[in-house]
């Protein structure tokens, strides 16, 4: 199945802020392409240009300054690119709703049809159904699987604009491939892959029996053993195993 793990940089908290002046704007949106909890190496990336100032309280989060950003597309100049992308997928974030609305006020003031609720997959409702009780940010989720592994630079994350649009759809992607049990489903073969690749392996296993030795072969021992065998069984008493053995 496809899906589009996303995740937008905004200017603030507030898409439908009453004064229209203060309204928070997506600033930068990533996109990683997934198809079969794999992903495709095919990404979508945007800075955009917010029509508006950028707070320093933010920008120390994602670095994305205003002098930059006034030299980017506005939203209604690559929101056809960025539907394109997307298509009909699932589109999976973390904490969806903040990401929904921002990017449905977008579409909104370009009088686009807004993206329903129920296309939407959260992957902190997720985390926070598998780890009840602990930390569940991308941050930590991030160290909780060791994606260091994987080439992620996690300590730079803590720094100022440590956060990126792109950066981060990439970690959410090993994140979701983690909390759906996908690094453990692609150790296992498919049923149909094991029926192809191992078809000879998996026939009926038939054992042969020998035919009795037409000379039964004799003692391998000494005179002087068999003695000595028989003394140490005479000391363990007529219960002893051996006694029912017969041998």
């Amino acid at each position: 199945m496809r899906e589009i793990l996303f995740d937008t940089e905004t200017t603030g908290v507030f898409p439908d802020h009453a004064d229209e002046k203060l309204r928070d704007r997506v600033v930068e949106i990533g996109c990683v392409e997934v198809f079969n909890l794999e992903r495709t190496g095919r990404e979508f990336h945007a800075y955009i240009n917010p029509e508006r100032d950028v707070p320093e309280e933010v920008v120390r989060v994602h670095g994305l300054r205003g002098d930059f950003l006034r030299t980017q597309r506005r939203f209604a100049e690559i929101v056809g690119e960025f539907i394109e992308f997307v298509g009909d997928a699932p589109l999976v974030a973390h904490n969806a709703s903040f990401d929904r609305g921002f990017i449905n006020a977008e579409l909104r003031r370009c009088l686009l049809t807004e993206l329903p609720e129920d296309r939407f997959v959260d992957t902190l409702a997720l985390a926070r159904k598998k780890f009840p009780g602990a930390s569940c940010s991308l941050d930590a989720l991030a160290r909780r699987f060791q994606l260091d592994r994987y080439g992620f630079d996690l300590a730079s994350r803590k720094g100022p604009g440590g956060h990126g649009a792109l950066v981060d759809s990439r970690i959410l992607a090993e994140v979701y491939l983690h909390l759906k049990g996908g690094r453990e489903q692609r150790l296992a073969f498919e049923a149909d892959e094991v029926a192809a690749a191992d078809a000879g392996m998996l026939q009926p296993i038939e054992f042969v029996r020998r035919a009795p030795r037409p000379i039964p072969l004799g003692p391998r021992g000494s005179a002087e053993e068999a003695e000595a065998h028989a003394a140490f069984i005479a000391k363990l008493g007529e219960k002893a195993i051996w006694l029912k053995t017969g041998s």
